[in-house]
């Protein structure tokens, strides 16, 4: 869960029209070597931007490196169905169907419903499936069943996912309930604690198990008395067969094996080009991980990652963030393959340097401090490939690994993405959106000067300081099981706080971070408006707050917003008929700030769950709806997409006598094509439900 999204970033994105219609035939257009003018946009449809990134530093690697970054890539892209099959039961078989039809359709392109399709298509290529990457509801279609059912006939049957002896009647009768009917899955991950979280959720983490039964499964596994609790359910699905509850662990020759084999495949490459001992001997301790599926040995793969400080490339793989489970027990399969950005990683390194001293200052109480901040490594990197729940939607920063009592032993690493961060500003520098939100003149001349680097700086200590802070109380466990199906949002809000109470600390200054304290009143102006207003244009209007990013960033700006009523530390604005937010008194906000970051580490320490609901329930999920409706007018004439995400790059292996003698690096420009590209390379999971 120690993930920082792209939250701050979706909302720099520039609005964009969407593109011109194209012929969208099985050919592939050329992709735009490096050195061409580079273009950061690509697509947009729906709420969606697509965009591009570079890979600098790419070229200056040796062949060596070059070998490892492309062997970690493709076991990355290897991966790939798995995230489909966990997000949605169907979702593999839709998958194949949409591109059959996108590829081969013999009808009319220029109609409405094949241009209805392939934008729904792009959705789901874009979602990892039929639910919203992000609001987790499901998304319909503007074309109707009787539409989907003549393209289907408009598609050669051979390029359908059908046997031999089947016809079009089989998919019409398994899809059209999951493309038209609202209540069929209607929501993949289910927050809504008045219902069984798991028969109300969609994704495929469980089978006929309900939340109580579930419960109790990890319950009996539990010992209570283990300083180093074993990861339960992070690897399998969680099913009933025969009327006995059961574990389906994902690994070789369990399920999902015919696309782990790819993966250890790579791995194996890579292990004969590592880096250095430490690489080799945790990419050995993850092949040995996904052959067994023992959680022991995925406790080893990670404090063998960890210990790993000096390699340039690196990579995450796995079943990692928890999200995706309303109970947070199960991991969502992800990769980011990268390269250290060794002259950015200068500023991360001197944040993670004072880890103790950020500790010691924090506004917690001292018995939920750590004495001894261990292992923290940080580091700047350029991403080369990402894949499964990291991509085409990407974090901007990271910290892992999840497990609290390895952070407390081994440490942890944190990384900011640079480029993707880059890409998100380029994109975002004409947008206007944060300008229809700010008032005054000093906010705006604020955040032009200083927006920067306060972006930089919150992903930097979120990471590097806010994941990594805090302990919890002897004999209180994790806190997914304490917490519940709050513990994420909680854990976000936690960080962000850390965040944000340093960012107004002059000790940033002595450490020449930062030029003033400007740099910290710019990210607590963005924080207020964000949260209290900004991030409801992604909400469609009467909706609830489910997202835990989302929810984090309504509390804290709510309570704060509250809390400081009194004393007018932040002041709700109407000029113009317009809604403004505006800080008066930042030493203020920064002591509320505290407040909350200390009273959510109390509830993390002793595990306070009807107090950690409290908190989540009364100031993260309820929207001011006639504040909502206000956000969405006048975000509408900006033509802002409200998400984000990039087509990945293309590495190609030069051999000769079989042998690699070069890799290249392309960028390639539709996303569209790289969606049937990949349906042709990488489809590594049959169909099966």
């Amino acid at each position: 869960m120690k993930r920082w999204t792209a939250v701050l970033a979706a909302m720099l994105i520039v609005g964009c029209s969407p593109q011109d219609p194209a012929d969208t035939s099985s050919r592939v257009e050329p992709a735009v070597p490096a050195k061409a003018p580079f273009k950061v946009a690509s697509d947009r449809f729906a709420d969606i931007e697509v965009l591009r990134y570079q890979v600098p530093g790419f070229e200056e690697l040796s062949l060596k490196e070059k070998k490892l970054v492309y062997y970690l890539s493709q076991a990355a892209l290897s991966g790939r169905d798995i995230i489909w099959d966990q997000n949605y039961r169907h979702n593999l078989l839709l998958r194949k169907t949409l591109s059959a039809i996108v590829r081969s359709y013999q009808g009319d392109r220029n109609g409405e419903p094949y241009r209805q399709l392939e934008t729904y298509a792009k959705r789901v290529w874009f979602a990892n499936g039929i639910h919203h990457h992000y609001s987790s509801q499901k998304m319909l279609p503007e074309f109707d069943a009787a539409a989907f059912k003549k393209l289907l006939s408009d598609t050669p049957r051979e390029s359908l996912p059908l046997e031999h002896d089947q016809d079009i009647s089989i998919l019409l009768n398994t899809l059209s309930p999951v493309l038209f009917d609202p209540s069929v899955a209607p929501v993949k991950v289910s927050l809504d604690t008045s219902q069984d979280l798991l028969t109300s959720s969609a994704s495929n983490f469980y089978r006929d198990v309900t939340q109580a039964e579930a419960e109790a499964f990890y319950a009996a596994l539990k010992d209570p008395k283990d300083p180093r609790p074993v990861s339960w359910g992070l690897n399998s699905q969680l099913a009933k067969v025969d009327g006995v509850i059961t574990e389906r662990v994902w690994k070789k020759d369990g399920m999902y094996s015919h696309a782990i084999e790819h993966i250890i495949h790579w791995l194996k490459k890579a292990v004969k080009v590592a880096e250095n001992p430490a690489q080799k001997d945790w990419l050995e301790k993850l092949i040995r991980y996904y052959e067994s599926g023992d959680l022991r040995d995925f406790d080893a793969y990670n404090i063998a990652w960890v210990k790993d400080t000096e390699s340039r490339a690196d990579s995450v793989n796995g079943f990692i963030e928890v999200y995706g489970d309303p109970l947070g027990y199960r991991g969502s399969w992800e990769s980011m393959v990268s390269i250290k950005d060794l002259e950015a990683s200068h500023r991360i390194a001197a944040v993670a340097e004072q880890a103790q001293w950020f500790e010691d200052h924090s506004s917690i109480q001292d018995e939920h401090k750590k004495d001894n901040v261990v292992g923290i490594s940080a580091k700047v990197i350029t991403i080369v490939m990402e894949a499964g729940d990291a991509a085409p939607s990407t974090p901007i920063g990271v910290n892992l690994p999840n497990a609290n009592w390895i952070r407390k032993e081994h440490g942890s690493k944190s990384v900011t993405l640079s480029n993707i961060i880059d890409a998100y500003q380029e994109a975002g520098a004409e947008s206007g959106f944060h300008d229809e939100f700010m008032l005054t003149e000093d906010e705006k001349a604020r955040h032009d000067e200083h927006g920067s680097l306060a972006y930089f700086l919150d992903v930097d200590l979120h990471e590097v300081i806010g994941h990594a802070s805090g302990s919890i109380n002897p004999g209180v466990g994790t806190p997914k099981e304490t917490l519940k199906s709050y513990s994420s949002t909680l854990e976000e809000a936690r960080a962000d706080l850390v965040a944000l109470y340093f960012l107004m600390d002059p000790k940033l200054i002595e450490l020449g971070l930062v030029p003033s304290l400007d740099v910290g009143k710019a990210s607590y102006d963005r924080q207020i408006r964000n949260g209290l207003m900004m991030q409801l244009q992604r909400l469609k209007l009467g909706d609830d707050i489910q997202e835990a990013h989302m929810r984090n960033r309504q509390l804290i700006a709510g309570w704060v917003y509250e809390k400081g009523l009194a004393e007018n530390v932040v002041e709700k604005v109407s000029s113009n008929g317009k809604t403004y937010f505006q800080v008066r008194d930042y030493d203020k906000l920064r002591t509320l700030y505290g407040q909350l970051l200390r009273e959510i580490q109390r509830i993390k320490s002793e595990g306070d769950y009807e107090a950690g609901k409290a908190l989540v329930e009364t100031y993260g999920v309820k929207v001011d709806q006639e504040l909502h409706a206000e956000v969405l007018a006048r975000a509408e004439p900006l033509n802002i997409a409200a998400y984000s995400g990039f087509i990945q790059p293309r590495l190609i292996a030069i051999e000769q006598e079989g042998e690699i003698v070069e890799v290249k690096i392309e960028y390639p420009d539709s996303f569209l094509d790289q969606m049937l590209e990949y349906e042709d390379e990488y489809s590594m999971l049959p169909i099966e439900n």
